[in-house]
C-alpha cells in the first residue's frame, strides 16, 4: 500500500466520496481527512492509502480533476520525520522569538 496526498478538497467532501474517486484506479485501504483540531471543521485535505498498482493511475488521472469546482492536488505522500517534542520553534539557534 502507497499513501496519496489529496489537497484542495471541497470542504463538503465526505471520505466515501473520496474513497469512490480513488477505487477506480485500485484497491483502497483508507481514507483519511483532516479537520482543524479547534474547530472540528475540515482542512481541505487529506489521505489515501491505494494499492501500489493503483498509486500512479491515480495521481497522473486525479491531479487536477476537478470536485465540486476545486481543482485537487493529487501527490505521493511524503512520510513526515516525527520531531522530538521540541515545539517547532528551531531550537536554541539564536532566534529572536
Amino acid at each position: 500500500m502507497k499513501k496519496i496526498f489529496v489537497g484542495n478538497l471541497p470542504f463538503t467532501a465526505t471520505e466515501a466520496q473520496v474513497r469512490t474517486l480513488f477505487e477506480k484506479h485500485g484497491t483502497v485501504a483508507s481514507v483519511s481527512l483532516i479537520n482543524d483540531r479547534e474547530t472540528g471543521r475540515p482542512r481541505g485535505f487529506g489521505f489515501v492509502e491505494i494499492s501500489d498498482e493503483g498509486l500512479a493511475p491515480a495521481i497522473e488521472s486525479l491531479d487536477g480533476y476537478e470536485m465540486d469546482g476545486r481543482a485537487l492536488k493529487v501527490n505521493q505522500a511524503e512520510d513526515k520525520p516525527r520531531s522530538g517534542g521540541s515545539g517547532g520553534r528551531g531550537g536554541s539557534r539564536g532566534s529572536n522569538w
